[in-house]
């Protein structure tokens, strides 16, 4: 991995917490974000010191508003922008406004509760928490519907190729593109379908984990229309939630790219469908709440940020 790189190959841990910041109207806010800059740099040096088996770390994304507000360098990363929305005939990948995002990994959950914390102290006189997401490892890295989820993440080495900046955009190499959807399920409607239906909705069987043959499974099927080829893949690190007292049961969908257009054209198929109105069956069991698009700076980025 590119040594100056934020955490993003890192693999799922067993607690997440996910943070979304907005920064409050009419104040001034760079040097509260000078003062991050600083903390979240200690934060993953810290962690390597303390908690060396932890696989702890905290990777933070920033989004087109905040880097224009910031006055971070220009011009921006190529594929920085506002997230618009995907609309297709039937559901509607939605956009949500998100300045800062953090995604904050480690096997304790205390030490995730103790980098939120300090992280908080400093956002909160400028700025708004509007996403709060305690995401948990789900038996053998299955989803809350029961499908294990990120069988197709590439491994080793890919991990850095496809989530990475590379040469195209030599000012930001070795940053990443963030992207990420808070889906809450219809668990109710999805109980009610076999798990012979299931397993069609999602393109694979769901004890074994194994995909389904091409000839066997649906054109509108999760796998078929989300994998958009083996030149084209992320890195995903959702995590599943659940609120009992409220009924929200979820998936925090993350992912980061080397570039943003391969997260579209996933997006696109899944929404618009392929061919047109051909959409991600999963849909109709899972409705996208947020949707917002960050990028993720190398720490040498973070450092020269922090001293502006």
């Amino acid at each position: 991995m590119n040594p100056d790189s934020q955490n993003v190959t890192d693999y799922t841990n067993n607690n997440t917490i996910f943070m979304v910041w907005n920064f409050k109207d009419n104040l001034e806010v760079r040097e509260a974000f000078s003062k991050l800059c600083k903390l979240i740099i200690n934060l993953n040096n810290s962690a390597n010191v303390r908690f060396p088996v932890s696989k702890a770390s905290c990777v933070m994304g920033i989004g087109y508003d905040a880097w224009l507000r910031l006055q971070l360098p220009v011009p921006l990363p190529k594929e920085l922008v506002n997230f618009a929305p995907i609309v297709g005939e039937k559901h509607t990948a939605v956009s949500s406004k998100g300045h800062l995002h953090f995604h904050i990994r480690a096997d304790n959950s205390s030490i995730c509760y103790d980098m939120a914390s300090t992280i908080s102290d400093i956002l909160a006189p400028v700025a708004i928490s509007t996403e709060e997401i305690h995401g948990f490892r789900y038996w053998d890295s299955r989803s809350i519907l029961g499908f294990v989820d990120g069988t197709e993440n590439p491994h080793g080495q890919d991990r850095e190729f496809f989530s990475m900046v590379g040469d195209n955009d030599p000012v930001y190499k070795g940053g990443s593109y963030l992207f990420v959807q808070k889906y809450i399920h219809n668990l109710s409607a999805w109980k009610g379908l076999t798990t012979e239906q299931q397993e069609k909705v999602i393109g694979r069987y769901k004890s074994n984990d194994i995909e389904m043959a091409d000839d066997v499974k649906p054109s509108n099927s999760h796998i078929a229309l989300a994998n958009v080829g083996d030149e084209l893949k992320i890195v995903r690190d959702n995590m599943p939630f659940g609120n009992m007292s409220t009924n929200e049961m979820g998936t925090y969908f993350i992912a980061y790219a080397s570039t943003f257009s391969t997260v579209q054209k996933m997006l696109n198929n899944m929404f618009i469908g392929s061919p047109e109105g051909n959409y991600d069956r999963i849909l109709d069991f899972s409705t996208p709440k947020t949707g917002s698009l960050y990028f993720v700076p190398t720490f040498n980025m973070i450092d020269d940020f922090s001293s502006n």
